[in-house]
């Protein structure tokens, strides 16, 4: 898992760096030598994120690294908690993934102040610091997004998006991305905004208002997967879950790639998704912590690992893995590749 990105060759260096305590010779736990490490995970509601939980033991079996887990529940005041928690069992570094991006800079100062190195995963901090951003491009989803149904819709029509949570970086940059790229390249589509915090209940009952409203509605942008079972609800309750071929069909782009999302394409349930790729946050997140502690430090550039690190701020990596678009014919939309969704290359087709 060797990395192009450049380490810092002496000793001396690393020791300067004290976010990373990385000369702590007391870097593994008492019971069986390997480094004691803490993982939070955001939430357990959603497959995606299931994954991810399912993921990071055996990432971290594979990596020699012991395992302490908290579950934070979306609730930023139980992530400072557990936080804490990690900081008692004595962890030498912290993965988490946290939801509200600028309320978490408090325990980062925390983290920080104690020496534990930082990686987040799927989000990145508003302010503080972290050794390393475990993430996609989040508005490379936005505009994948667009230039499918964009082009699905050929320029004209309306579109509602059911956003995230704008407290969150995620939700801000994909629903940035979705209307600059609607704005500049498909002026003549009308795009229904609609906040759902992450809550499908939300984004359903959002939906069938906008649908009531506007039954000439033939697109929809789903940022998570958190959507697709009441999206497929009201669809079929309105009499359009009909298939790709059918004049009434509404085009349905998602996030997150599970498995669930590939049968409902190869269905013709949905129409595309973008594979965000929880086994990878899970393996590069791991990966980090355990490079951390070995006193490792990278710079911006190509990783062997097929992605791009990029220097978000002063003091802030992002490793952005890729997250590919997924239809059922593999086409290229808008100049956007797609992957098809039977491709076994993708983690959804190998939930295991």
């Amino acid at each position: 898992m060797r990395l192009r990105s450049a380490l810092c060759p002496t000793v001396s260096t690393l020791c300067a760096l004290a976010l990373l305590g990385a000369c702590d010779s007391g870097a593994a736990d008492s019971s069986g030598g390997k480094p004691l490490v803490g993982v939070d995970y955001p939430r357990s509601d959603t497959d995606f994120w299931n994954s991810y939980i399912n993921y990071t033991p055996q990432y971290a079996k594979e990596l020699g690294l012991s395992l302490k887990t908290t579950n934070s529940q979306n609730d930023v005041a139980k992530l400072t908690a557990d936080t804490q928690t990690f900081i008692s069992q004595g962890v030498k570094g912290v993965a988490m993934a946290p939801q509200d991006t600028a309320a978490i800079s408090p325990a980062l100062a925390q983290l920080e102040a104690k020496k534990i190195p930082v990686v987040t995963v799927d989000t990145r901090p508003d302010n503080g610091k972290v050794y390393m951003v475990i993430r996609a491009d989040n508005r490379a989803y936005g505009e994948k997004a667009c230039h499918y149904l964009g082009t699905k819709l050929g320029g004209k029509g309306k579109v509602v998006m059911l956003q995230g949570d704008l407290s969150s970086i995620n939700g801000r940059d994909r629903t940035e991305a979705f209307n600059d790229c609607m704005e500049n390249n498909y002026p003549d589509i009308k795009v229904f905004g609609e906040a759902t915090n992450w809550d499908g209940a939300v984004a359903a009952q959002k939906l069938q208002t906008d649908l009531t409203a506007h039954p000439d509605i033939k697109g929809i942008y789903m940022q998570s997967s958190f959507a697709l079972s009441g999206t497929l609800q009201v669809l079929k309750q309105k009499g359009l879950s009909v298939g790709p071929k059918d004049k009434k069909h509404v085009f349905v782009v998602s996030n997150d790639g599970i498995p669930e999302e590939l049968k409902n394409i190869a269905a013709g349930k949905i129409d595309a998704t973008v594979s965000q790729p929880a086994d990878l946050y899970a393996k590069y997140a791991l990966y980090y912590l355990k490079a951390a502690i070995d006193g490792k430090t990278f710079k911006p550039g190509r990783t062997d690992h097929h992605s791009t690190i990029v220097r978000v701020r002063d003091g802030l990596l992002e490793d952005q893995i890729p997250a590919p678009l997924v239809t059922a014919d593999g086409a290229t939309y808008g100049g956007v590749p797609s992957t098809k969704s039977t491709d076994t290359s993708l983690w959804g087709n190998n939930p295991d």
